[in-house]
């Protein structure tokens, strides 16, 4: 089979089945599959596929068709311009979760620390593949960065992901549960996308984020809350006095976030490009 058949092939399996972006799946995985980047796929449309290597696509393609998503089958995503591993022990990075990290660079440089400031110190919790805490490195060369996660299995991964972007150096792993046992202190940042899905929101989910990826990594009891409320007072106590708290967040907990906020000064909500409430900033009062 050539090249553009299996392709051609496979984007009507993914439409026939409902499989979202179906061009761009097949040519994710067949690119996976061949090793070759997306411009070989259009320069060699007559290229012979191996019987191996067809076998390949098609075990990629039915488990897409499973419902498995795309990045854990070719075990890598990109966020924030950095090529990440990723695997169903992590939650996936997904492109609303950079506002997190344009949410703190707006506030250091609102706050006057340039990105070679060398003491400010950054807590990203739950971690899972570690995007928040390299991309924050990558943006600030010379902070202090520390990051957490209850998942031993997501902290292999995120500790892989920062050796492989020369970042192991920058930053300091714990597993933990948010910040239990924890004695870090004098915080300039506490970053976080929480699990903030409530469990009677469930159905709302898609089934591939509902089946796949990790459950403690999307949902937080009845209401979506649990994590976060645990996780303010405990980041209340490890800031600095004028330290910010950025929290990913949804439309359905904004108004409850902000009161749980109620005592912090400057608690705002910020859009995502949908104008849905997606990041929570707020800062400790200074006295």
């Amino acid at each position: 089979m050539q090249l553009k058949q299996a392709l051609t092939f496979a984007i009507a399996r993914f439409t026939t089945e409902l499989v979202p972006s179906p061009r761009l799946n097949a040519e994710s995985l067949l690119m996976f599959v061949l090793g070759v980047d997306r411009a070989y796929l259009f320069a060699h449309p007559e290229r012979e596929l191996s019987a191996e290597e067809q076998a390949r696509y098609e075990a990629a393609l039915d488990e897409r068709l499973r419902g498995v998503p795309a990045q854990y089958i070719i075990g890598h995503q990109e966020f924030w311009g950095m090529d990440l591993i990723v695997s169903p022990a992590v939650l996936i990075p997904r492109p609303e979760t950079e506002h997190v990290i344009e949410t703190v660079l707006e506030l250091a440089r609102m706050d006057g620390v340039g990105r070679e400031e060398a003491s400010i110190r950054i807590l990203d919790v739950g971690t899972g593949s570690g995007c928040i805490a390299l991309a924050l490195a990558k943006e600030f060369p010379m902070a202090e960065i520390h990051a957490t996660d209850i998942s031993a299995a997501a902290l292999e991964i995120a500790r892989s992901n920062a050796a492989r972007h020369q970042l192991d150096h920058r930053i300091q792993f714990y597993q933990s549960d948010l910040l239990e046992g924890l004695k870090l202190g004098d915080l300039d940042f506490v970053v976080s996308n929480p699990p903030y899905v409530g469990e009677s929101e469930e159905d709302q989910v898609q089934l591939e984020v509902r089946k796949f990826e990790p459950r403690n990594a999307v949902f937080a009891g009845p209401t979506g809350l649990d994590a976060i409320s645990r996780l303010i007072p405990q980041a209340q106590e490890a800031l600095r006095p004028g330290g910010w708290l950025v929290l990913e967040i949804s439309g359905t907990i904004a108004d409850p976030v902000r009161q749980l906020l109620a005592a912090w000064d400057e608690v705002r909500s910020i859009p995502d490009l949908q104008s849905i409430p997606r990041v929570a900033q707020a800062r400790k009062p200074r006295a």
